[in-house]
């Protein structure tokens, strides 16, 4: 079941979803069941977050006189001109725009605004802060001192003041404040919604169903230490060959910075990253955001379809999270990658890689992938054959190198 919504802030995320869903034309009814939020409150966000640009034409009619500017479209939802088809033509009406990052902005410098300063003058802050920080010292609870004195403030104006350090009590003097534990505010980073549109598990289906022979690379990370290295793993879903990349950290950054030097690894051998990275299928963590830099070639072509699974479905991408365990045969979880290279995380996964498949007929991935594409693409993977008396699938294979 999807988490409600209702009751929350629009985030820049749904900002970004409203903004491509105007695009397509979708009703403000639509917009609102697909962020879970009433209709209404995707109304209000669009009218009062209006771009206007003024149509350089001037319309007469047979007397001369000037015509509205007005385009009578604009006049009923969804009051925008994102889905009109005329909007990149010559009108002659003034264009009404909903852009999320605008939107953003003006919630931003409303949300600031409303939060700056002390709405009071120097001498009746200077008292408050005086019954305030003598009823703290006293040990008063903070909802005590509000009533006993009628204070016009809130208490969570008083904890914030607190904390910005403006009263002459600070937060030993309030001990119930040190008591509690500060709620966490760190969330784990998602593709933002807006993103996916036209790239869900859904979409997937319905891709793969018209491109039945086209190759599927399911994609994903693997985290060591909390906050230390990761690893990016892809798998060709055909062969079950799986090689991976030690990313410094977990970001969309690093994540496209070793896609970028992979593409730039493959053409400097003669290869197409799209030809062979035809789709890409992985899940919604925020490191798989930049999808135009997976998507997009060095010349900045499409060459790449990218799909995101639904959120909580791993066993959408089966392929990749079921090799995680032959790699957790030799990285247990929770073993750290700090101390790794690039060069022993090749030579763990030329071992994966090594392992006869039942489900390949008693091959293995290496073979498979070799025969279908070639053995140099997999060397230019970083993955080489190892002979299957040597094949290492334990922790014994890191005690001879690292």
């Amino acid at each position: 079941m999807t988490k409600s919504t209702k009751g929350t802030h629009l985030s820049f995320d749904d900002r970004i979803e409203i903004q491509d869903c105007l695009n397509h034309g979708m009703t403000f009814k639509a917009i609102g069941k697909r962020l879970n939020k009433d209709q209404t409150t995707i109304s209000k966000e669009v009218k009062r977050s209006l771009t206007v640009k003024p149509t350089t034409i001037i319309k007469k009619d047979k007397d001369g006189n000037i015509i509205s500017n007005i385009c009578p479209i604009l006049l009923k939802a969804p009051f925008v001109c994102n889905g009109c088809k005329k909007k990149n033509s010559i009108c002659p009406f003034d264009k009404s725009m909903y852009y999320a990052k605008t939107a953003q902005k003006r919630y931003e410098d409303v949300l600031s605004d409303s939060r700056k300063g002390i709405a009071l003058n120097k001498e009746s802050f200077y008292e408050m802060d005086k019954i305030i920080s003598n009823g703290l010292k006293n040990g008063q609870h903070i909802y005590h001192i509000v009533k006993t004195n009628n204070l016009c403030i809130s208490e969570r104006t008083i904890y914030r003041h607190l904390h910005n350090g403006y009263y002459s009590a600070d937060l030993f003097d309030a001990p119930r404040i040190l008591k509690f534990k500060a709620r966490k505010k760190d969330k784990p980073e998602y593709v933002p919604k807006g993103i996916k549109i036209g790239r869900t598990y859904e979409d997937y289906l319905k891709y793969i169903e018209e491109h039945k022979d086209i190759p599927v690379i399911e994609m994903d990370t693997v985290i060591g230490k909390a906050g230390g290295k990761v690893l990016l793993t892809m798998i060709f879903n055909n062969c079950n060959f799986m090689f991976a990349k030690l990313l410094p950290d977990k970001t969309s950054m690093s994540v496209s910075k070793a896609i970028i030097e992979l593409k730039m690894k493959l053409e400097e051998n003669g290869y197409n990253f799209g030809k062979i990275f035809p789709v890409i299928l992985t899940d919604n963590g925020g490191e798989f955001s930049d999808v135009f830099t997976i998507e997009n070639s060095l010349a900045h072509e499409t060459e790449t379809k990218v799909f995101y699974c639904d959120p909580l479905h791993s066993s959408q991408k089966p392929h990749v999270e079921k090799n995680h365990t032959l790699l957790r045969d030799i990285v247990p979880k929770g073993s750290s990658f700090e101390d790794f290279s690039q060069a022993t995380i090749d030579l763990i996964f030329s071992h994966i890689n090594s392992v006869k498949r039942k489900q390949l007929q008693g091959k293995t991935p290496f073979e498979l992938f070799s025969f279908m594409y070639d053995e140099r693409l997999a060397n230019c993977l970083g993955i080489h054959k190892i002979e299957a008396e040597n094949v290492i699938q334990s922790k014994k294979l890191l005690a001879t190198k690292h």
